[in-house]
């Protein structure tokens, strides 16, 4: 589902932006929005409350042919051209390896706060609490993250983030109502966040979708229930919103 997001191809389920095309198990690997971005000479960011190598994140940052080759993911985020990567702590990148590629490694709010705009940086946010809405250990929220990343990406060129909620589905699998909630009102004040920079900067365009739902919510004796511990086939939303003022080969479109 990512690599659907983030290249616009279906693919083989667990492979992380690429598909295979023969019986020999050879690869086809698919420019990603990032890179797209990275070749228009726009900043990029990646932010999840997920470690900084699961699925979704993968997608947009790295190509292999499944989601386990976390070492391979590891590697090529690091040698990428992104401006932020920011999640949890992926227990493979080291702050020596993040900056020798030329990033500045962080691991707490403090120092995210601190970043300025010339910055290339590479976060390891505690795990336990980075999908929360009132963290603790100095640990930003998902909506902290995306308002400072919008601020260090805005430049005259444009920029692309995706930003990811992750702890919905992960809550859902295990059919934690409570902590589902909660991720679900973390992720809609990180909308409002974007939602209010795309209406000030006025040429932002907004996307909201998920890659597929989880545990099959269904409503029953007036309450919703979830009524699976996996995904399902339920139809996801894709929402949008941005300015009219939207330029492709050199022609305003709507």
């Amino acid at each position: 589902g990512g690599t659907a997001l983030s290249c616009g191809i279906r693919t083989l389920n667990a492979t992380v932006g690429v598909f295979s095309y023969d019986i020999f198990g050879w690869y086809e690997v698919p420019t990603n929005l990032t890179e797209i971005a990275i070749e228009k000479g726009m900043k990029t960011g990646v932010i999840t409350t997920d470690s900084t190598g699961g699925a979704t994140p993968a997608t947009f940052s790295a190509h292999t042919s499944a989601r386990s080759n976390q070492n391979d993911i590891a590697a090529q985020q690091i040698a990428s051209d992104i401006d932020l990567i920011w999640g949890a702590a992926n227990g493979i990148t080291t702050p020596e390896e993040a900056e020798a590629a030329g990033f500045t490694y962080i691991n707490n709010a403090t120092q995210m706060n601190a970043l300025q705009s010339d910055s290339r940086s590479f976060a390891q946010f505690d795990s336990n609490e980075l999908w929360k809405s009132n963290p603790a250990n100095d640990t930003p929220t998902l909506t902290q993250m995306s308002v400072k990343g919008f601020e260090l990406l805005d430049n005259d060129n444009g920029f692309f983030i995706m930003i990811e909620g992750a702890h919905i589905d992960k809550f859902s699998h295990s059919n934690k109502r409570e902590e589902t909630v909660a991720c679900v009102r973390e992720l809609d004040n990180t909308v409002a966040a974007a939602l209010e920079f795309a209406e000030n900067d006025g040429e932002t365009l907004v996307v909201v979708t998920a890659d597929h739902e989880t545990g099959a919510i269904a409503y029953k004796d007036g309450r919703y229930e979830y009524t699976s511990g996996s995904h399902s086939n339920a139809n996801v939303p894709l929402l949008v919103y941005g300015s009219t003022n939207f330029i492709e080969n050199g022609k305003a479109v709507k």
